[in-house]
């Protein structure tokens, strides 16, 4: 989940990040612009005063000019050309025609279109020019120009023009931007951290959760959860899962105890019945057939019940986990059945490791073996063989048990090991239908599991899977 999760929460993070840094990049790059338009403007006024004091430009045909004007101008001159070197800004004063009063560098001219054009028309209207468009630092060609009049008497009688590079002004913005970057990345990775941490403390109540409905779907009632981590709302969940689960183990443990007494309860007159119709027996002619199905039906019901409470403490009891040689538990198995398939014909043998160590209990594990050997050996017909194998497979142990038997189709091959289910073609074959039941809930108690399927040409195959560490 947090797979999924972490994807989403990163998404809305960065849209959130690029939306708050977006608009600060802008910012930035116009409040470093608006530094130097203002410089400028101030340059500018600075050299308009000093421009008041220079006589306007004399009429055609009359070129004099007095001492004071001339030493003037010759200062006007001197700080447009120190300012130029200073700060490589080319500037200049030029009279209402355009021509120019002073300018450095020598023979700059004021474009006749263009930003520079504007703010020259803007000025002789006696307005302050207008702000230049907004340099990014990939306008490499970018200039700023700004212009201010020269006012004398009331009257705009020139202007002042200034024309500045933005190498300096791209090269801050850059660096801003730089800034802004870093801080965003910095941000990011804090808010991953966050959003992981985040993540953890809201999941990681689900994952108990999960682990815990497993081992109770498993067969291991007793598994509960802290009701203290995570959100309100996973606490809750919690404790009402824990509520949950102490109800299905509530009800559980009294079916279980109602079919252990009933089965103990109904034994008892059951063995009476059986010893009286018995008795009866002894009155009546030998081979009486109402006396022997009676007697065989008494005999399969007390099958039953006995499989009934064997079921019943299979589920109940707790399984005595130890560390088993399951090769020589399975081979001692196959020993004490060998005789019975020998009486009925059958070739029963053992194939495998001579030792595979597994997690399981011995005594639960021998009653399961048990159970799939005795089925295998009932529809197994004579000199056909049964084979039971061990062998390692990764983590766990297999045991596999195989016959030469009729097999079963697929819709009874999901149907085996279900409660007194048993084949409609093998209702001849003695048996209550809880063995495989029983073996399940054997197996299940110890982390064990069970599983079906064929075995061609015909037969039937079980699996059983044993953990070789201890969980």
């Amino acid at each position: 989940m947090r797979t999924r999760l972490l994807p989403l929460l990163i998404v809305l993070m960065t849209a959130v990040l690029l939306a708050l840094g977006f608009p600060l990049a802008m910012i930035t790059a116009g409040v470093e612009q608006q530094k130097v338009v203002v410089d400028r403007i101030d340059d500018a006024a600075r050299f308009a005063a000093l421009a008041q004091f220079v006589t306007a430009r004399p009429a055609a045909g009359n070129a004099t000019k007095s001492p004071d004007e001339g030493e003037r101008r010759a200062t006007l001159g001197a700080e447009l050309a120190r300012y130029y070197d200073l700060y490589g800004i080319r500037a200049g004063v030029f009279y209402r025609d355009r021509k120019p009063m002073c300018a450095a560098p020598r023979g700059l001219t004021v474009a006749r279109d263009g930003e520079a054009a504007q703010a020259f028309s803007e000025a002789l209207a006696g307005r302050r020019s207008h702000d230049p468009h907004q340099i990014w630092p990939w306008d490499e060609n970018g200039r700023i120009p700004v212009a201010s009049p020269v006012i004398r008497d009331g009257d705009v009688v020139a202007v002042v023009v200034t024309d500045s590079p933005t190498d300096q002004l791209r090269s801050r913005i850059l660096r801003g931007w730089l800034v802004i970057a870093a801080g965003e990345c910095v941000a990011m990775l804090v808010a991953l951290a966050a959003a992981f941490r985040l993540t953890g403390w809201v999941l990681r109540p689900v994952r108990v959760l999960d682990a815990a409905s497993h081992d109770i779907a498993t067969g291991r009632m007793k598994a509960r959860v802290a009701a203290t981590a995570g959100p309100p709302e996973l606490r809750r969940l919690a404790r009402s899962f824990n509520e949950m689960a102490d109800h299905v183990e509530d009800v559980l443990e009294q079916q279980r105890a109602f079919v252990a007494d009933a089965s103990h309860q109904l034994r008892n007159p059951l063995s009476a019945l059986l010893l009286r119709i018995e008795l009866l027996a002894l009155e009546l002619p030998d081979g009486n057939e109402e006396i022997a199905s009676v007697r065989t039906e008494g005999t399969r019901l007390a099958r039953v019940l006995d499989d009934l409470l064997g079921l019943a403490l299979a589920e109940h009891t707790a399984a005595d986990l130890q560390l088993t040689d399951i090769a020589a538990l399975a081979a001692e198995r196959v020993d004490s059945w060998r005789p019975l398939a020998d009486d009925k014909g059958v070739r029963l043998t053992y194939e495998g490791h001579s030792a595979v160590t597994g997690w399981a209990d011995p005594v639960a594990l021998s009653s399961a073996l048990d159970a799939v050997v005795d089925n295998a050996l009932k529809f197994t017909p004579p000199d056909e063989p049964v084979t039971v194998a061990v062998a390692p497979d990764g983590e766990r142990v297999t045991i596999t048990v195989t016959d030469r038997g009729p097999g079963l189709t697929d819709d009874e091959l999901a149907r085996i090991g279900d409660r007194f289910w048993r084949s409609s073609r093998h209702q001849n074959v003695s048996g209550s239908g809880l063995g495989l039941s029983i073996t399940r809930a054997l197996l299940a108690a110890g982390g064990a599991d069970i599983a079906y399927g064929p075995h061609p040409p015909h037969g039937l195959k079980v699996t059983v899977t044993v953990p070789r560490t201890g969980s």
